[in-house]
């Protein structure tokens, strides 16, 4: 859920998007940038599975979900794949997030094909315990949609797990099991549907979700056939979470639930709920009607002046009921597609013709994508780096000569 509520809109209109015929010729191609940081980048795909809890979704199975650990590492392992050929497929596909939430024609893109700097079962690099980050992406987006930022932190020195939130997100494939689709355009077809029920539940969902996966990373040593040494690198006394959109919503409302989560990161993802037409009406979320007593980060857009958190009715609540540390800046010239790997790869993939070119501006706006990236990565940085390993860069301290384009509202 974005700052004017983007998200909502592109849940009503899922529907009507669904079918849109396929392209032709051969498949636009991209990459996500190198990680800045000193250290290689490794990856890892694990299955979980929570036994004690029915799928809130699909009920008559136990709640599954797909996470990846993104960790320092030395040489060795296998190219590291963007998605695994079977959810690319839909991703790219007529009913995939692709198509509903950013345009891109189906099949035209090798979306598996996409460049990323990491290797897969990478041996871990030395070092000790390291603070971990979640990260949890938008509304009907998966796990992958945050790996330009991801693999930067991990380069860094970070643990980051992305977690998947089944059925909600455009795909999920299993090890072994049929790929598990989005529930979302079939629930949008229900005459009468109240869409801000919709949204409450799956926030709701989101949230136990994360707490699940907490709990089974105090286990990941019980998980075969990870990279040897994982499991020890985790320092689970220093955790952060940082997401997008919904998968914002989803950090600050689980450090509110959770005071595991020591600090958060809030990328342009509102903290209210809407009416039940999905326009009308205002309701808080708990985290915003509460505060926080721990730092968080706001990072918003301007996409159609929802800007900072002057204009954002839960972000206003949080921040006047909030006693910990926390700041808000704003990306000028954004839009709510900035802080996603929609910022380096569409750019990439329109001139190919996988996606209208005019469509660039409303989804990441006018900001060049070399400036937008570098700054979503140096302030999530900057933040984890104060509160989760006592490196104060003084980047989040106010205005900064290095990134004009980030406007702090005190």
């Amino acid at each position: 859920m974005g700052g004017r509520g983007r998200v909502v809109a592109a849940v009503l209109v899922v529907a009507s998007l669904l079918g849109v015929p396929a392209g032709a010729g051969d498949w636009a191609r991209a990459q996500l940038p190198a990680p800045t940081g000193p250290f290689g980048v490794g990856t890892v795909a694990v299955p979980l599975t929570d036994d004690a809890r029915e799928d809130p979704w699909v009920p008559g199975q136990p709640r599954r979900l797909m996470v990846s650990v993104w960790y320092p590492a030395g040489p060795g392992g296998e190219r590291a794949r963007y998605m695994v050929p079977e959810a690319a497929a839909h991703f790219g596909g007529p009913a995939g997030a692709g198509l509903v939430n950013y345009g891109v024609t189906p099949g035209s893109t090798d979306w598996a094909g996409i460049g990323v700097r990491a290797r897969e079962g990478a041996p871990v690099a030395a070092g000790g315990r390291r603070p971990v980050v979640l990260y949890s992406a938008g509304l009907g987006d998966p796990r992958t949609w945050g790996t330009a930022l991801v693999a930067d932190l991990a380069s860094r020195g970070y643990l980051v797990v992305t977690v998947d939130h089944t059925y909600e997100a455009s795909e999920v494939a299993f090890p072994g099991r049929p790929l598990a689709t989005s529930v979302l355009p079939g629930l949008l077809g229900q005459p009468g549907l109240d869409v801000g029920a919709l949204l409450r539940k799956a926030v709701d969902v989101r949230v136990a979700d994360t707490r699940f996966v907490l709990d089974r990373l105090a286990r990941l040593g019980e998980v075969p056939g990870l990279p040897a040494g994982l499991a020890d690198a985790l320092d689970l006394t220093r955790i952060g979470m940082a997401g997008h959109s919904a998968g914002g919503f989803t950090a600050l409302q689980t450090m509110h639930d959770d005071p595991r989560i020591a600090a958060g990161v809030d990328l342009d993802g509102q903290l209210h709920f809407p009416g039940p037409d999905g326009r009308t009406g205002v309701y808080l979320s708990t985290v915003a009607e509460d505060g926080l007593d721990r730092p968080f980060l706001l990072l918003g857009t301007r996409d159609d002046g929802s800007g900072d958190y002057h204009h954002q009715p839960g972000w206003a609540a949080l921040w006047q009921h909030s006693h910990g540390w926390h700041a808000d800046f704003t990306m000028e010239g954004s839009r709510h597609g900035s802080y996603t790997d929609a910022e380096p790869l569409l750019p990439q993939l329109a001139p190919q013709g996988a996606l209208d070119v005019g469509r660039l501006e409303a989804d990441i706006g006018g900001v060049p994508a070399d400036r937008a990236e570098d700054a979503t990565r140096s302030y999530v940085a900057a933040f984890f780096d104060r509160w989760l390993r006592g490196r104060d860069t003084r980047l989040l301290d106010g205005p900064s000569p290095r990134f004009p384009e980030m406007t702090w509202t005190p």
